[in-house]
């Protein structure tokens, strides 16, 4: 682990923990507005990378570099109450730089104002515009990880709708019923998700919904006949076991799912610049070293 990870993970135990501790709807305001902040000043997209604000499937939408062929659609992260395409557009610009494909990151909606199952209803309408445009690549971190399964098991259930080239996968949240003994086990040792939090954020999202049901949950979804999945978790966040359990789910159904542990890294940590992570950029390169093996 580089000094700069030691340094970051001791700035997230210690400032941005402690905000994410509650995630109710009184506080769901105040977080967003922080995240968008620290995401203009942290997360900036690389120089050069064009960018359009677009309408897709009815909803807003960032569009970022080459009108490609094959694109990537990237649903962001954010507990299904925080996130929007400006927060990550950093980490999907370097990877749009770095592979020469085009980008989508959907505005998809969100709870409390949105609740299940709106997110995955909106990311299946979205995935079937752009792939009658052509090849799709599908992608996701932590919710938004979540997210593109639950996607996935959509496409998977109806045989009209082509599969994507593959699905790539960071730290995804796939169990709201959070059943997981990493979510136990791993609390002392996560640096930024809270589980008061995330099972805050659950609860707005499911607003009384079955937390098993598979479009929530994907580790209860069916995935026949699905593409490759690709997964990058760390062996010190509390959704560890959301990965580990996903992987062996999907390869228990014929699925090529390959599951990569990084050790003593915080959640998503590729949404963090090679300024502040070295590792960040790693896994970017390993991410888009797959990307241009599909193309």
């Amino acid at each position: 682990m580089s000094r700069r990870a030691k340094v970051l993970n001791w700035w997230l135990r210690t400032v941005e923990r402690p905000s994410l501790t509650r995630l109710t709807t009184a506080d769901v305001e105040r977080v967003r507005r922080r995240f968008e902040m620290q995401a203009r000043m942290l997360f900036p997209l690389p120089r050069g990378m064009a960018s359009r604000d677009t309408i897709r499937a009815g909803m807003p939408a960032l569009d970022l570099g080459a009108d490609s062929r094959v694109r990537l659609l990237y649903l962001h992260g954010g507990g299904y109450v925080l996130g929007s395409p400006h927060t990550h557009k950093g980490l999907v610009g370097r990877l749009a730089a770095s592979t020469g494909i085009g980008a989508v990151i959907p505005d998809y909606p969100l709870a409390p104002e949105f609740p299940f199952p709106a997110a995955p209803q909106a990311a299946l309408a979205l995935y079937r515009e752009m792939a009658k445009q052509g090849p799709v690549i599908v992608s996701g971190d932590s919710a938004g990880g979540g997210l593109a399964l639950s996607l996935l098991a959509q496409i998977c259930a109806d045989p009209t709708v082509p599969q994507p080239l593959a699905t790539l996968l960071l730290s995804p949240l796939t169990d709201l019923t959070l059943s997981g003994a990493s979510f136990a086990s791993n609390d002392r040792a996560e640096v930024l998700l809270p589980p008061g939090g995330v099972r805050e954020a659950s609860a707005e999202y499911l607003a009384g919904a079955d937390p098993a049901h598979p479009l929530a949950s994907p580790l209860f979804a069916q995935f026949a006949r699905a593409g490759p999945v690709r997964i990058w978790a760390s062996d010190t966040e509390i959704l560890l076991d959301d990965s580990r359990r996903i992987a062996d789910w999907l390869t228990s159904q014929g699925v090529d799912a390959q599951l990569t542990v990084e050790h003593n890294l915080p959640h998503v940590w590729p949404i963090f610049p090679g300024w502040l992570l070295p590792e960040a950029d790693w896994t970017l390169d390993q991410i888009a070293a797959e990307i241009r093996a599909l193309l």
